[in-house]
């Protein structure tokens, strides 16, 4: 509009509806100006041209028709021509000077009207207005035609510049050359005024805009973090001698790990649990499309060794190489005291023995998925479980967790939790390991997801 380059749509449009309010000024200082001019002729008998009146309305008439052009182009969204904005700086200010030549009272003596007119001040107002167009060159070319056209109007009236004899000069001839230079240096100063308004209105938009981004991925996060978290089992699975639970928390809006539990066609449970290395939305989509091979796999029927081999196949050909996702499945057979488990460089496994009261940890049978295309591990490991024992499998969001000085909750405390609190339900165990590793923190942030499954053997 009043450089060949704007910034954004939100830009332009505060710079079209800065034009609408500099264009209501204008319409009120000259509605009052022409209303001074008819008081001063009409009550005081001023010797002005009734002239001046006429040229107002014109002027009027032109500011308002600009109104329309700008309420129009906001609606539309549209950019004004440069051309027309230039045009307006020429009639505005030059209907100033046309009034000192023209149309100031007559009482006065023709070379003492360019410095004894009240037309004069109204080169001020609409230099003032002109910060308003935002634009510095604009006000600099406002504060240049009007004094030229100030000139010209002393021009016409009589005055007439000299450089010799210089002591001698009327105050006449040395006012219009003052008052010119004025009226440069006061264009200059609406122009420095602009710009940095138009700084702050950058800035301002640049921050609204920031905002509202910041808003909608914020939006678009809790989606995400709904979605995500509606794919989690929301009833705990329903399989004779155990009592199962899973717990999910995330760092951030969306998180890299998951649980889950899968009945397969031979009437077993596979519970199954995984951590996608880090956190945030992609290791969430990460973690999504894991689930998804995890189901699928599942439903082969094979064994664990072999569902883990095509998971592995499957969720490392869309993985980069730096990625990688700890998995553990545990396969629990109704009214059996077996547990099967597998884990793929998910650990520690722990393992609370009600008999000893001792709480045990197991490490991984291979490694996580996504390390190597050919998937290789170790036997699973059989647990005989008896009632009141409990098969804890937790990411390492619990025991990495930091307090204020730096020192971890680590697996002495949470082994320490889980023997006192073995007697309750999972729902209630895992809640309270969350509760202890919470004010242990002493209000630290989580730095990692939290995700946590517990099986506990009860009597059939």
């Amino acid at each position: 509009m009043t450089e060949q380059t704007i910034e954004s749509a939100a830009f332009r449009k505060a710079l079209i509806e800065s034009e609408r309010h500099r264009i209501l000024g204008v319409v009120a200082f000259v509605t009052c100006f022409t209303i001074a001019i008819a008081l001063r002729i009409v009550v005081y008998g001023s010797k002005m041209s009734p002239w001046g009146i006429a040229a107002s309305v014109l002027l009027l008439a032109y500011e308002f028709a600009m109104l329309r052009t700008v309420d129009r182009s906001l609606r539309e969204n549209k950019e004004l021509p440069r051309g027309l904005w230039l045009f307006t700086v020429l009639l505005e200010i030059s209907f100033i000077g046309i009034g000192i030549a023209f149309f100031s009272s007559s009482a006065l003596e023709a070379a003492y009207r360019p410095i004894a007119t009240p037309w004069v001040l109204a080169y001020f107002a609409f230099l003032i207005l002109s910060v308003l167009r935002l634009s510095p060159k604009e006000c600099r070319f406002a504060g240049l035609i009007a004094a030229i056209s100030y000139l010209v109007a002393a021009y016409y009236l009589g005055w007439r510049a000299s450089f010799r004899d210089l002591s001698s000069h009327s105050v006449t001839q040395t006012a219009v050359g003052f008052y010119a230079i004025i009226l440069l240096a006061c264009g200059f100063i609406a122009g420095g005024v602009a710009r940095q308004i138009r700084k702050h209105v950058r800035a301002a938009l640049e921050e609204a805009e920031t905002k509202r981004q910041l808003a909608q991925v914020q939006h678009d996060l809790d989606i995400a973090r709904s979605i995500q978290q509606s794919l989690l089992p929301r009833v705990r699975p329903n399989i004779r001698g155990f009592e199962i639970a899973g717990w999910n928390h995330s760092a951030d809006e969306t998180g890299g790990d998951f649980f889950d539990w899968r009945s397969l066609s031979d009437g077993r449970l596979a519970v199954i649990l995984a951590d996608v290395m880090g956190h945030g939305i992609g290791p969430a989509l990460l973690a999504s499309v894991c689930r998804a091979y995890s189901r699928v796999s599942f439903d082969s029927g094979a064994c664990l060794t072999s569902i883990l081999g095509q998971i592995n196949k499957s969720f490392g050909e869309d993985v980069a190489a730096e990625r990688f996702a700890t998995y553990v499945a545990a396969v629990c057979a109704p009214g059996q005291d077996r547990v099967e488990v597998l884990s793929a460089g998910h650990a520690p496994l722990f393992l609370y023995s009600s008999g000893t009261r001792e709480v045990a940890r197991f490490d991984a049978q291979a490694l996580p998925l996504g390390i190597r295309p050919e998937f290789t591990s170790d036997s699973p490991i059989i647990f005989n479980l008896q009632p009141g024992d409990l098969l804890l499998l937790i990411t390492d969001g619990f025991f990495e967790w930091e307090n204020a000085s730096e020192e971890q909750f680590g697996f002495d405390r949470l082994s320490s939790m889980i023997r006192t609190f073995s007697h309750l339900h999972p729902e209630e165990i895992i809640a309270e390991l969350y509760h202890a590793v919470l004010a242990f923190s002493g209000g630290t942030r989580q730095k990692d997801d939290l995700t946590a499954v517990l099986i506990k053997r009860i009597a059939t």
